[in-house]
């Protein structure tokens, strides 16, 4: 048996944020262990802590989806850096905790309490070709007209992004499954004083093809804000809303640095404590 956690992340409001499986001492799991306990979860993604293997690393971490690992992933990482702060991990700074997995180095700080990310560069951005987004419109159903403007913004998920008129005309989106895998983020505008800035949706293939949507995602909502903001479209700070759609109440908080760096912050609690076997 090894020590297990289940944490909502991104909401304040109990269980209405995005949860994720965490085991503790991973030691000695295998690839295929750690890929059936992660369906066996029915969870987006569940981790599996390890010991770091770079000297500058406090923990190393392997992100696990329903269909495969993953190089690096938001919601994840402020998952897994609660549980293993809260089963008594000590980072060499206390103001700052460097998580190594697949995709590199992951810098996450705590302010007040709270626990953000760095965003990581994305390994693809660019113009999304016409032929995608014609697949993309037709996935939203929508024409490509609705489509403001379009973005690959793959930070390890394999993200690609469009933007809507507005958060109304997002959250009014009755998406349909396609033949092909799709990773898809979708964003509108909320009217300038609302409470929030953007309203986000994150659409993804199962391993059958079916359009799911995650409640809220980390990854995405990091890659978005340096699209954005690097486009000037909005200056941080800024909150955005996701999982409306679904029932949920994702808040990601979105910040910058004085050198411009993208963090994403939000909220982190423990909902499910004990022991699992993974073997």
């Amino acid at each position: 048996m090894r020590p297990f956690r289940q944490v909502d992340v991104f909401s304040p409001e109990p269980l209405r944020g995005n949860p994720v499986a965490v085991v503790h001492g991973a030691e000695g799991l295998s690839t295929e262990q750690m890929e059936r306990f992660t369906r066996w979860t029915n969870l987006s993604e569940a981790t599996f802590l390890l010991p770091p293997t770079d000297p500058a690393a406090d923990y190393a971490v392997r992100i696990f989806t329903q269909v495969g690992e993953l190089p690096f992933a938001g919601h994840p990482t402020l998952g897994t850096c609660h549980a293993w702060l809260e089963a008594g991990g000590q980072p060499r700074d206390p103001e700052r905790i460097v998580q190594e997995c697949p995709a590199g180095l992951i810098p996450i700080r705590r302010v007040d309490g709270v626990l953000a990310f760095g965003a990581p560069p994305t390994t693809r951005s660019g113009s999304v070709d016409p032929a995608d987004l014609e697949r993309i419109a037709r996935v939203l159903g929508v024409g490509t007209e609705a489509i403001v403007d379009s973005q690959w913004v793959d930070n390890g998920p394999g993200w690609v992004a469009v933007e809507l008129a507005s958060a109304e005309a997002v959250l009014a989106l009755r998406p349909t499954s396609d033949s092909e895998h799709i990773d898809l983020g979708v964003v509108g505008p909320y009217p300038e004083g609302s409470e929030w800035a953007y309203e986000v949706r994150a659409l993804f293939s199962n391993e059958r093809d079916e359009i799911m949507e995650d409640p809220v995602t980390g990854s995405l909502n990091a890659s978005v804000a340096q699209w954005l903001v690097n486009r000037g479209a909005v200056t941080p700070p800024y909150t955005a809303s996701q999982g409306t759609a679904i029932g949920r109440a994702g808040r990601v908080h979105i910040s910058a640095d004085a050198e411009g760096h993208i963090w994403v912050s939000g909220a982190t609690r423990t909902v499910v404590e004990g022991a699992v076997d993974v073997e």
